[in-house]
């Protein structure tokens, strides 16, 4: 189908879930999924052939991460969203809040890391480059939440509510570019959050779920906004085609429900991945004093059979 926005007034049928998860490929995106899942596939066997292991969790977590990304991109869900509110808004909220943490918990930066061979001494390759750039101060800024937090809150307020949404939904590129954004906003927002790969800023788990939400809140004022306004904000989705059989309000009332409802969902996801990260590493901490412990309590019984020694020497 002809995706040329503002243009694109072609005469879709009522939207239906069956409709909805048609196959409708992008063809930007299914290239960029298939090549990511399968340099992630490369990764995995390349470590599994040299002996060593990957958890399986991990993978399992990054496929079905790159898999949304595709059900939002790749199906009818992609055609509909050009001229319906409701259905972008679960585009954008699956792109930009569900793909980034499920493919952040399958720790891709760790892969790469631990597959790509050094390039020798002296030289540069992917990895070098790869450390180099997680290393410098770009990657410290635009990780650091002085920056995410406010990009992740004016992608919302400053896209939608400025004239600059309808100018990227007016063309192909521009639709492209404006959901690799909130795919990338989504990514910078909870890599330093939810920690699984290493990068500049790594906050405690206080800290990181302070950050969590700071940011969510933004999200469920924007859906109520959107709930409570008496006529369309979007010039796009203000005359949807009468094939649809809906109403722009409605839509619109629709859209913003969406995007209050599910503010929820990532913050329980990250909740949860960060608790049962917390534990982890309590118990790793626990583990070390404990061979410590061992450790002291050995010196003190050598020193004290040591003590006895002496006595006993010193009494002969």
């Amino acid at each position: 189908m002809d995706h040329s926005g503002h243009g694109m007034m072609m005469d879709l049928p009522p939207f239906t879930l069956g409709r909805g998860l048609q196959w409708s490929a992008d063809p930007f995106f299914l290239v960029a999924c298939l090549v990511g899942i399968a340099l992630y596939a490369w990764g995995v066997v390349r470590l599994r052939r040299r002996g060593d292991s990957w958890p399986v969790g991990r993978t399992v977590s990054y496929v079905i991460g790159v898999l949304s990304v595709m059900l939002v991109m790749c199906t009818g869900l992609n055609d509909y969203g050009m001229v319906m509110f409701s259905v972008h808004m679960v585009q954008h909220m699956v792109i930009s809040m569900l793909s980034p943490i499920l493919i952040l918990l399958g720790a891709p930066v760790t892969l790469a890391l631990r597959a790509l061979p050094p390039a020798g001494r002296g030289r540069k390759g992917p990895r070098e480059l790869l450390l180099a750039l997680l290393h410098s101060r770009y990657m410290r800024i635009i990780t650091h939440p002085a920056f995410t937090i406010p990009l992740f809150i004016a992608s919302l307020y400053a896209l939608y509510f400025t004239p600059l949404f309808d100018f990227l939904m007016g063309s192909k590129p521009g639709h492209i570019a404006m959901m690799v954004h909130f795919l990338a906003v989504g990514v910078m927002f909870f890599w330093p959050i939810i920690g699984v790969d290493p990068g500049p800023h790594r906050p405690g788990y206080l800290m990181r779920m302070l950050e969590l939400f700071a940011g969510m809140p933004f999200h469920a004022f924007f859906g109520i906004a959107l709930m409570m306004a008496s006529e369309p904000m979007v010039e796009t989705f203000k005359n949807p085609p009468a094939s649809l059989g809906i109403e722009a309000l409605a839509d619109q009332n629709a859209a913003g429900g969406i995007a209050w409802a599910f503010s929820e969902i990532p913050s329980v996801l990250v909740l949860i991945a960060l608790l049962f990260q917390w534990y982890r590493s309590e118990q790793r901490q626990a583990r070390r004093l404990d061979r410590a412990a061992d450790r002291d309590g050995d010196k003190e019984l050598e020193a004290y059979n040591a003590y006895l020694a002496s006595l006993n020497a010193r009494g002969n």
